[in-house]
């Protein structure tokens, strides 16, 4: 086998390696110092910006921080009783229960997000039919959606729903009271499902498809139409060419928007909050919004600083989960 000698005066491949490995963090950064002085700028933002809040709302999740301490910054130091009594649900607060609460949440995730994907993909493979009159005209209407702010169209949705003058029940030809407190449950056997619950997804789902819808056709115009052909020849019928073409080659597209969209309908505020409030008596209400009305009207910050802490662990817990899941994160040569 051919060995490499180095030559008088030079320094050989495994040695040189050594020598930089043996520079001290110091001498790294003497080198570097230019370049580390160009993103100085904005690393002093973001620490104001952004770690400083985040350090402030740790330490008042340890305290009884209220509205009287917005003067005098100076609450009382109660340990981990904020979280104790957010997991157990002793909190001054009507029909609060965390566990109910996070259960409805990932059930609100997991099932828009389903939706979303369904219908995104559907109208991707449409769109992608290079025969379709007017295709482009309609991927243009049907990002109107995802355009469109979130809290607009909440408050459109809303109005909608309207017991005697919105136009779903117009629509529909009955009065169907979407968001009154004595709806009554549309399947029984499911009680964490009240008809709130539906005019809320049907909102969200009409909100949230395009975007997967998007990134599907980006996908799809990137599949080798001799991929198609090719299968075709073997006899695959169009069923077998989706679930063994068509799906392994959008799959590392879909995956991470698959989970940028459970991350974002997870903390889908608007639709929630303009919309039924969290109600009927708490039923559609999830984490996010109950974090803010521990602020307003509640005024218990330190508690509300508690809770959000444990909605990040919470979504840090299914981000990872996801991403091991899916290996959404891995190279293709992994």
């Amino acid at each position: 086998m051919a060995t490499i000698t180095a030559q008088p005066g030079q320094v050989a491949p495994a040695e040189s390696a050594v020598v930089f490995k043996k520079k001290s963090i110091w001498q790294q950064l003497r080198e570097s110092k230019i370049a580390y002085l160009y993103i100085l700028p904005s690393a002093l933002i973001m620490l104001v910006i952004t770690i400083y809040p985040l350090l402030f709302q740790v330490w008042m999740s340890f305290t009884n921080y209220g509205v009287k301490n917005l003067r005098t910054n100076n609450p009382d130091f109660v340990g981990l009783n904020n979280y104790a009594n957010v997991i157990t649900g002793n909190l001054p607060i009507t029909n609060y229960d965390f566990w109910r609460l996070l259960t409805f949440n990932i059930w609100w995730a997991i099932s828009n997000v389903i939706f979303h994907v369904t219908i995104g993909v559907l109208v991707a493979l449409v769109l992608n039919r290079k025969r379709l009159f007017g295709r482009r005209v309609y991927r243009a209407i049907f990002l109107i959606p995802w355009a469109m702010p979130p809290f607009v169209v909440s408050l459109v949705w809303r109005n909608m729903f309207n017991t005697e003058f919105g136009a779903i029940n117009q629509l529909v030809g009955t009065q169907i009271p979407w968001l009154e407190t004595n709806a009554p449950d549309p399947f029984p056997f499911l009680s964490f499902l009240p008809l709130a619950y539906f005019a809320v997804l049907i909102t969200n789902v009409w909100l949230g498809w395009p975007f997967m819808s998007v990134v599907a056709t980006g996908a799809l115009q990137s599949v080798p139409p001799e991929m198609y052909e090719a299968a075709e020849m073997d006899g695959a019928t169009k069923w077998q060419q989706f679930w063994n073409v068509t799906v392994p080659s959008i799959r590392p597209a879909m995956v991470p928007a698959i989970m940028l969209g459970l991350i974002w309908t997870f903390n889908q505020f608007n639709v929630i909050y303009f919309i039924t409030q969290g109600g009927p008596y708490g039923r559609t209400e999830i984490l996010v919004t109950q974090a803010y009305k521990l602020v307003n009207p509640q005024n218990l910050y330190g508690v509300a600083a508690a809770f959000s802490i444990i909605v990040f662990f919470i979504l840090l817990g299914i981000t990872l989960l996801t991403n091991k899941v899916t290996r959404a994160t891995e190279s293709a040569n992994d």
